[in-house]
């Protein structure tokens, strides 16, 4: 395992951390207790020290999972991150019984890495309502928390509004090598580390779905240039050879999948790859977004929509579905961010949003095969 230092805190962390999203399933639906202990507690022997959960994972019983696997002396080999769901907090004492409430289920006294969870435009309104500031300034004095983050699923404009917001020690960012333009992305990684904070990256394989289907092209491209590499450890090794990266957050559901991603991580020191090895992800890369349904880029010059669609989101989960053969995945996240408004169905075909277009797109028809898709 190699270990990264946090710029603020001077913490050692494991390039690879192990995130609680996804963990092994039972036949009956629900999590397989025992297998979750044995696959936390495997990655943590093998060096990791970084583990992430959160209030709503499995149904809202992750963070009860976690506590059971750091159990036996396990709690104290890792830094603990959990998060605040603050859209469920409607005054400002709710966020500290919250916190409270998460270390009771995560049997612990502080939590090392604190987040506030899965920001986008509205929920950091909400979050400022509440001065959600002075609630982790409070956190901190008392001890509950050490760090203060944020989780993001946004545009790259509000990304750095949140950043210059608050003295904030780390945050966390979906990125990988197709989705470098997407939400924060690279120039939000950079930001980030020019600000002094460290990165944590979600999604590095997109939820598996760079792993589950990979299209022949690219299998050749991996197979040509190191027959040896799994899809996963590609994809891995090219987050870990950017020094600006923290930590890696890969969400392990298999003791094959936590084998797999330590031998990775054994290679997890920035630049890792060789010049070759870039280009032939750059060439996967372009395999996948020559895939895409609508060649959108994330400019953002079609925000705000009148009509408060969220064009830019709309069309990176439907290039989901194309690139990537993942429907189900596509329709999870659509749900989500749409959750508050901003679906494609809401258009009313006012053509603003194609007048501003850089790339031409035809906003309007793409945006009613998105409801049909992604609504039904």
């Amino acid at each position: 395992m190699k270990y990264r230092k946090m710029p603020k805190t001077g913490d050692e962390l494991s390039a690879l951390g192990f995130g609680c999203m996804r963990l092994p399933m039972g036949e009956d639906g629900k999590v397989d207790t025992d297998e979750a202990v044995r696959v936390i507690r495997r990655g943590i022997d093998g060096g990791i020290n970084y583990v992430d959960t959160a209030w709503p994972y499995h149904d809202g019983d992750g963070e009860l999972y976690l506590a059971k696997a750091l159990k036996d002396g396990y709690r104290e080999k890792v830094f603990l991150a959990t998060k605040l769901p603050v859209w469920l907090a409607e005054k400002p004492e709710d966020m500290d019984d919250f916190l409270d409430r998460q270390l009771e289920r995560l049997e612990t006294d502080h939590i090392d890495y604190y987040l506030v969870h899965a920001l986008n435009e509205a929920r950091w309104r909400h979050a400022e309502s509440l001065k959600v500031g002075e609630f982790l300034d409070r956190a901190k004095r008392a001890g509950k928390i050490k760090n203060a983050g944020f989780s993001f699923h946004d545009g790259l404009d509000l990304f750095e509004t949140i950043l210059n917001s608050y003295d904030w020690d780390f945050c966390q960012i979906q990125y990988n090598f197709i989705d470098r333009n997407y939400q924060a992305g690279e120039k939000g990684l950079k930001a980030a580390a020019k600000k002094g904070l460290g990165v944590i990256v979600m999604e590095p394989l997109r939820g598996g779905a760079l792993v589950r289907t990979v299209p022949e092209d690219v299998a050749r491209i991996w197979r040509e240039n190191s027959p040896g590499r799994s899809p996963a450890q590609w994809g891995l090794r090219w987050l870990w050879d950017q020094p600006e990266v923290s930590v890696v957050l890969s969400g392990m559901s298999s003791m094959e999948q936590v084998e797999d991603n330590l031998e990775a991580a054994e290679q997890g020191y920035p630049e890792n790859l060789t010049e070759t090895e870039r280009t032939a992800v750059d060439k996967a890369a372009r395999i996948y977004m020559d895939r895409m349904a609508v060649n959108c880029t994330g400019c953002r010059y079609c925000m705000p929509c009148p009509a408060g669609v969220k064009i830019p989101e709309c069309f990176a989960q439907y290039n989901k579905v194309t690139m990537l053969d993942d429907l189900a995945g596509a329709k999870q996240f659509y749900g989500v961010f749409t959750k508050d408004g901003g679906k494609a169905s809401q258009c009313v075909e006012c053509g603003k949003c194609e007048t501003a277009c850089p790339q031409n797109i035809p906003i309007k028809k793409s945006l009613k095969e998105v409801a049909v898709l992604l609504e039904t």
